[in-house]
């Protein structure tokens, strides 16, 4: 029974944020998977299931990834001009309803419990938007005729077997700026994220039909190709601006296609052989993104195997390494070709632990992202287990934006501790201008001996949602004498630790 307890401010002494942990499983380090949707790649498992068991294949999805001590799920919430959200703007997506522009049977709003379940697990919400694919497929007759397809005939082009929104009009550009001012304003999501598909990817013989808009919308005489570019850079520009006007706390992240340029087109480019790049081909230049500070986090999808002599997963790594700056960089990893590929390298056990470890000991990246969720979940147990006992073992915590300055906050005052049968409810008042996420629970050996807060000492990581106390149950504090609790806020600083002595 814990029948005493104290408290203890140790400031230098104890501070988390200043002494680097001598472990190596870095303290803050991104671990996120994609979730997909999009023809309901990773969930829901069929669009117009029931919504009961959608809820449970989400959970098991987080779950999974919880018990890997992953800390940031990325999921898909607008396929192709669509939304898995209560939208005013875009029809409910058929690929989670089965019809598209049918509403959900329930009560809930989706997107608000898929946050909340997240959020509850410890896991950062990423909310994932295609902007310019208007539709998957040349079917129409499947759209609602509230999409745009129908509504705005005049942004579409056809391409291939797809239509895509027009990028070089205003209108397109303004109504996608209008979704992601929507996203941002209903839900307590913790980024926006865009991935590749910006241009689409090029078809041989196939023209992308975007000549008279660009004779009407190029005031400054562009060439195709810049004009292009800079219709994408106006996008990203006027995302970032939104997404901070409302809620500077909410970051903003692209995974761009894994090359920029080849070097035999421009010796600034990678030592690679790729068929497409992001720069020629997608009309996207993420290095002008990071440069001019729009976007908080980059994760290049490197989806090729260590050695692949064309686009070699090593060489582009050191690439994105040598050229990020004002943002933080993450690598973008694809399981899914594990024992799946052409390229025998994925058979190999250790083939993607191996890229993580390179990414860890590579200083300018700060973590990790997979392709896809259900990649690791339907086997390959062999390298799960190896990645939770070799690389994951420990929590690690979602890096700040460093392109947000943020001033130490004062930290809460100890209301209340409360000895309950079986955990301890612990209550503290925090400062009005609190912007508190989450409670992090530390057991300690000497709290005089730093550093206090490692991550293989973390027994809890408590979603906050407002209230200002939290339960830790006993058995995880089991016989120890102290514990160690810190505040993560919505804009991933952590405050230093307040001590409680228990006896």
């Amino acid at each position: 029974m814990l029948k005493k307890i104290g408290i203890l401010f140790l400031i230098s002494l104890s501070s988390c944020s200043l002494i680097k942990p001598k472990n190596k499983i870095p303290k803050t380090e991104f671990r996120g998977v994609w979730i997909a949707t999009v023809v309901n790649i990773d969930w829901p498992q069929r669009g117009g299931d029931p919504w009961k068991k959608q809820q449970e294949e989400y959970l098991r999805i987080l779950n999974f990834y919880k018990a890997l001590n992953f800390n940031a799920v990325v999921v898909q919430i607008r396929t192709a001009g669509d939304a898995f959200y209560n939208s005013g703007i875009s029809p409910w997506s058929r690929f989670l309803t089965g019809e598209e522009g049918l509403a959900p049977e329930t009560d809930q709003d989706p997107l608000k419990w898929l946050i909340r379940e997240a959020h509850i697990r410890g896991f950062e919400f990423h909310a994932w938007l295609n902007p310019y694919r208007a539709t998957f497929d040349l079917n129409t007759e499947v759209l609602s005729e509230n999409h745009d397809y129908f509504k705005h005939p005049d942004w579409m082009i056809k391409y291939g077997k797809k239509y895509y929104y027009n990028p070089g009009l205003p209108g397109v550009q303004n109504h996608m700026v209008s979704v992601i001012e929507e996203v941002v304003a209903n839900y307590d999501i913790d980024a926006i994220h865009f991935d590749d598909y910006f241009y689409p990817y090029t078809i041989k013989d196939e023209v992308f039909n975007d000549s008279t808009s660009f004779l009407s919308n190029n005031p400054s005489r562009l060439s195709l190709e810049n004009w292009r570019r800079s219709n994408i850079d106006s996008l990203v520009k006027q995302t970032h601006e939104a997404i901070k006007q409302q809620k500077p706390w909410v970051q903003f992240g692209i995974s761009p296609f894994g090359v920029w340029k080849n070097k035999s087109t421009d010796p600034k480019g990678s030592d690679t052989k790729a068929g497409q790049t992001t720069y020629e081909d997608l009309y996207a230049d993420p290095l002008l993104w990071m440069e001019k500070g729009w976007i908080d986090y980059l994760v290049p999808q490197i989806y090729w195997s260590l050695k692949l002599k064309v686009a070699s997963h090593r060489v582009l790594l050191d690439w994105w390494a040598e050229n990020y700056k004002n943002s933080n960089l993450y690598v973008g990893n694809g399981p899914y070709k594990v024992r799946n590929n052409s390229d025998k390298a994925w058979n190999k056990k250790k083939e993607l632990p191996k890229q993580l470890r390179l990414a860890r000991k590579t200083e300018a990246v700060r973590g990790n992202v997979f392709f896809s969720a259900r990649s690791l979940m339907s086997g390959n147990k062999d390298i799960v287990n190896y990645i939770k006992k070799e690389l994951y073992s420990y929590p690690s915590f979602t890096p700040a934006s460093p392109l947000i300055v943020r001033e130490e906050q004062p930290l809460p005052e100890l209301a209340t501790i409360e000895d309950k049968d079986n955990y301890l409810s612990i209550t503290f008042k925090f400062p009005d201008s609190s912007n508190t996420r989450f409670a992090n629970v530390y057991t300690i050996k000497n709290p005089k001996k730093p550093p206090l807060c490692k991550p293989e000492n973390i027994i809890g990581q408590i979603f906050m949602d407002s209230s200002s106390s939290f339960n830790i149950g006993k058995g995880l504090i089991k016989q120890r004498k102290h514990i160690a609790v810190t505040f993560t806020d919505r804009f991933r600083k952590e405050t230093e630790p307040i001590v409680i002595l228990l006896k």
